[in-house]
């Protein structure tokens, strides 16, 4: 969490520069140079999944979040210093790559740890930090705003590393994934880590002892079948394949939405509909971050007790209706700027808000929440790193665009937008699958045809509906882990 605000503050960070005279007169940027600016941390983070996947699986995750952190720190204080654009762009480009290591690995490690009841919440509020640190930053950009130096935007940069500071401090007192640790041998610190997560320590719960054998069951029947851990590993088989379609697509489904031109250009956006004054665009920054993370801890509600799919569904129709209105009020406006009234000048901020709190419900926690829970464990880092690699290989183009296509066509990228969209509600109704209230282990039943464990589920054993005997799977998991260890 602490590391997703990082991300967070870095969109509305840039929001609040690209509206700063002393950071755009600093650099003498223009359309193409403010794109790079912005742009060139998506570059990093086109590179970064490419190593992250990998660290994951032989570092561990927690070790790999560490190492991230430490390249979000070093690209930061590059930032801050940064006498050039060349400078800039170098140092953001550090940032991405360190960004996207510890978001990958941090992703993976709360899925893996989280119990399948809480995972929603877990993993959700993973993303939902963007907005944290997205409020904070509009805030500090708004109050630094009026500094009369390089200040004005050195401090919010410099600030932003406090997160990864955070992060690295917190580290050493949370517990390794219990997959990793089960994976690489270290059963009894696996089981520990069950223990603390589902029954305040107890080894010997039920629940405990289904959640463990499910892991155990899974990882041996995956060596089993010559599973590696290698990144070729995600489109060997036909199953593995679709997990990955399937698994990857909220990555791009989410850059092409449509949020990328308010999350980094809300200054040009807002142009186009008429609000033009820098101070009253700051101030907007701060009110749509405020509505935004409202909406993300509703929407990472509505995905823990509704579903994944439906949630998804719903934002993604929203988020269609919205961009068409939007381009429509936009076009008035642009027809005749003069003579617009301040009712259309409101309500197509209005509606541009709501696009974004839309976005927020479904998207922000669902970034880091579906990949994981589809993909089986020896594609998990290397499928959630193609997915983030995906997503910024997009980004990088579309943020470089975006400034271009809003000062060229302005009110027809809304439109082009919202056909995107519609393209993404039917891959989603068509495809998807839902995973709500389910292990990781137990979702293997929907693309594999069967569990590979013979536990019952472990809700219905933690409600009382199904039992297990505790003595005959420690006798079994004995004989798996000197099956294990001999392999």
């Amino acid at each position: 969490m602490v590391q997703s605000a990082t991300g967070g503050y870095d969109g509305s960070m840039l929001n609040g520069l690209n509206i700063l005279p002393s950071y755009t007169d600093y650099f003498n940027l223009n359309a193409a140079t403010t794109g790079l600016n912005t742009a060139s941390v998506f570059i990093g983070g086109f590179f970064g999944p490419m190593f992250a996947g990998v660290m994951s699986d032989r570092l561990g995750r927690r070790p790999t979040i560490f190492w991230g952190c430490l390249m979000m720190l070093v690209g930061i204080l590059l930032q801050t210093a940064a006498q050039n654009i060349a400078m800039f762009v170098i140092a953001r480009i550090i940032l991405g790559f360190g960004q996207q290591v510890s978001a990958i690995a941090a992703a993976v490690y709360l899925s893996e740890t989280f119990p399948s009841r809480w995972r929603a919440w877990g993993v959700g509020l993973l993303n939902d930090f963007y907005y944290v640190g997205a409020l904070l930053a509009a805030g500090i950009t708004l109050g630094t705003g009026q500094w009369q130096s390089t200040w004005a935007w050195r401090a919010p940069s410099l600030f932003q590393g406090i997160f990864s500071l955070l992060c690295i401090v917190i580290l050493p007192f949370v517990p390794e994934s219990p997959r990793w640790l089960v994976h690489e041998g270290h059963f009894n610190d696996a089981r520990t880590v069950v223990a603390t997560t589902n029954a305040n320590g107890d080894v010997s719960d039920p629940v405990v002892v289904t959640i463990y054998k499910e892991i155990v069951d899974t990882l041996e029947w995956e060596k089993k079948e010559g599973r590696t851990m290698s990144p070729k590993e995600i489109y060997k088989t036909p199953v593995a394949r679709k997990r990955l379609l399937i698994g990857m697509s909220p990555g791009p489904f989410s850059c092409i939405a449509g949020n990328i031109i308010a999350s980094y250009y809300l200054g040009s956006e807002l142009d186009t509909a008429g609000v033009t004054n820098s101070n009253d665009q700051l101030k907007a920054n701060v009110v749509l971050n405020v509505w935004c993370l409202g909406c993300c801890l509703i929407g990472t509600h509505m995905v823990a007790k509704w579903g994944r799919k439906p949630t998804a569904l719903l934002s993604e129709c929203l988020l269609v209706v919205c961009l068409f209105v939007i381009g429509g009020l936009s076009k008035i406006y642009a027809d005749d700027p003069d003579g617009a009234s301040q009712s259309l000048v409101y309500g197509d901020v209005a509606v541009m808000f709501l696009f974004q709190g839309f976005y927020s419900i479904a998207w922000t926690p669902l970034l880091y929440l579906y990949p994981p829970e589809v993909m089986n464990y020896s594609i998990r880092a290397n499928g959630l790193a193609f997915s983030s690699f995906m997503l910024n290989a997009l980004a990088c183009i579309l943020v470089f665009v975006m400034p271009i296509g809003l000062t060229n066509i302005g009110w027809k990228m809304y439109m082009i937008n919202g056909s995107w969209d519609i393209v993404c509600v039917v891959l989603i109704a068509v495809y998807w699958v839902e995973t709500k209230g389910k292990t990781l282990e137990e979702i293997d039943a929907i693309f594999e045809g069967e569990k590979h464990s013979s536990v019952p589920d472990v809700e219905t054993v933690r409600k009382g509906e199904a039992t297990v005997d505790v003595a005959q799977i420690e006798h079994e998991l004995h004989d798996e882990k000197v099956a294990l260890k001999e392999e």
